[in-house]
């Protein structure tokens, strides 16, 4: 089709060149005096502007077949692809197994987890504190194992201080120490410079 528009194309601008052949074929003719020459050149000449309009009007057309075969191509591939794809989605639905399957193993899973919630009770209820506290710091020391942080064997805690605390005085005191570290921090802020 796009071989044809082409020669459409060529045509036009040969039949241009024809018309503009007879107009100065029919002005010869009428210096030479020769009317009728002239008048059967202009008549040629008006013949092949109509044969330009009837090739202007088959190229409009073949375009628009052109442009209508190009989207129905881009269609074509449209629908190709969502085929490809719901394919593929059948495929991997047909992997998982489908909804029963899924719903099966999610009642697999809660039972096997019901299961192991029921051998905990009966482990915990037969286990003194101390030993639940052994349990528990074992597995505290397991963990950091897997994940790599070493425990320490002896846990430090920090000593109380022996002097004991003082009371302040009165609330006025406490006032005014109060405004004093906000003058300070005031000063520090100003002293600071501004970060934009």
């Amino acid at each position: 089709m796009k071989n044809q528009r082409d020669k459409l194309h060529q045509y036009q601008k040969r039949i241009t060149v024809i018309t503009d052949r007879e107009t100065d074929i029919a002005k010869e003719c009428l210096a030479r005096g020769d009317r009728s020459k002239a008048l059967l050149a202009l008549r040629r000449k008006k013949f092949q502007e109509s044969l330009l309009a009837k090739t202007d009007a088959q190229l409009e057309t073949l375009e628009q077949l052109t442009s209508n075969v190009e989207f129905a191509l881009v269609q074509k591939d449209v629908v190709y692809g969502l085929q490809q794809g719901t394919a593929v989605l059948k495929q991997i639905h047909a992997e998982m197994g489908g909804i029963e399957h899924v719903e099966k193993l999610m009642g697999e899973n809660e039972d096997a987890r019901a299961y192991q919630r029921e051998i905990s009770e009966m482990l915990g209820g037969k286990m003194s504190n101390q030993d639940e506290d052994e349990v528990e710091d074992e597995l505290e020391a397991l963990e950091g194992q897997v994940q790599g942080v070493k425990q320490p064997d002896i846990v430090a805690y920090p000593t109380a201080p022996d002097t004991p605390v003082q009371a302040q005085g009165d609330g006025a005191k406490r006032k005014e120490g109060a405004r004093v570290r906000a003058r300070e921090e005031a000063q520090g802020q100003a002293a600071e410079p501004m970060l934009a």
